[in-house]
């Protein structure tokens, strides 16, 4: 059976707030914590984005849950060197608790240093050779280091954790899942599809954890989450490839009349039946996930983690 973590939205809420949202969470009985990793938000109407490491090392001293990015791009903006630095220092500081979960990125956070945005192919290709590198400073010993898309000369990480940290690997195609099953330590996705578990599985996957996480919007006026949620993540909703391709918040903004409300109805939990905020988790377990995140839309985060200790989580097995 599995078990059931928040997701911290960074691009909605401020450090502090992030910190305390993960306290009510373990309070709540929630065994696990996501975090999203951004430079920017979606758009502006969410407001925030901060570094996450430094939201990480204060998630350490605040609780005792593990933590796992979702998902950390370690190939543009962050090279691997730098981003496996980051990721032992958080292993350490959480006491062997950390998880690096990494996917090929967006263009809205990855482009900012002016950088090419390549294509999906490129950039699988980048993180493989990324994980390839940063599983070979988690040993602690010097490496060296020409690839194809990455140097690194003489690095050498002296703070590392006792275990190497382990890396799942997001993805939602063919080719990213595959990746997953051949060189990932667990699978992510964002869809309770069994055959995408299924792919990861026979294909090299084996038993290792597969997560998955959602979005949902609770309280006692389901219009008014409706609402909120339309405001502030319509971009959940937008077809195709344009998570991955466009570069500013401000794009984003610009399809927001591309999503209506009934869309939102239809898609996303919203107000407070608890059976169909059961349903939506159960659907992951159904389709053989291991770990399942659910992040609150809004700023009714008390309500939602009372709502969640007292009618949800006691009906998940």
């Amino acid at each position: 059976m599995p078990e059931y973590g928040y997701f911290l939205a960074s691009e909605e809420h401020s450090p502090a707030a992030l910190v305390e949202q993960a306290r009510m969470a373990e309070q709540a009985g929630f065994r696990a914590l996501w975090i999203s990793d951004h430079y920017h938000p979606w758009n502006d109407a969410q407001g925030q984005s901060a570094f996450v490491w430094s939201v990480i090392g204060a998630l350490s001293e605040a609780v005792s849950l593990p933590i796992e990015t979702a998902v950390t791009c370690p190939t543009v903006r962050m090279h691997p060197a730098v981003t496996a630095q980051a990721a032992a220092t958080s292993a350490v500081m959480t006491g062997g608790r950390f998880r690096l979960g990494v996917g090929t990125g967006e263009a809205l956070n990855e482009h900012i240093l002016g950088d090419r945005w390549p294509p999906t192919h490129v950039r699988l290709e980048m993180l493989e050779e990324a994980i390839q590198v940063m599983r070979r400073l988690f040993t602690g010993e010097e490496v060296n280091h020409r690839g194809t898309h990455y140097t690194v000369e003489n690095a050498r990480l002296y703070t590392v954790p006792d275990e190497p940290v382990p890396i799942d690997i997001s993805g939602f195609g063919p080719k990213a899942i595959s990746l997953a099953a051949r060189v990932g330590d667990g699978y992510i996705s964002m869809m309770p599809d069994d055959e995408m578990v299924t792919q990861f599985r026979k294909g090299g996957g084996g038993a290792k954890p597969v997560s998955g996480g959602t979005k949902v919007c609770y309280g006692t006026d389901r219009e008014e989450c409706v609402r909120t949620v339309h405001r502030l993540w319509y971009n959940e909703l937008l077809p195709g490839e344009m998570g991955q391709v466009l570069p500013s918040p401000q794009h984003f903004e610009q399809l927001h009349e591309l999503v209506g409300e009934d869309m939102v109805r239809e898609k996303v939990v919203c107000g407070d039946d608890a059976d169909q905020h059961v349903a939506v988790l159960k659907s992951y377990a159904d389709a053989g996930f291991d770990r399942v995140y659910v992040n609150q839309i809004g700023p009714d985060q008390q309500g939602f983690f009372d709502f969640y200790r007292t009618k949800v989580l006691p009906q998940l097995p």
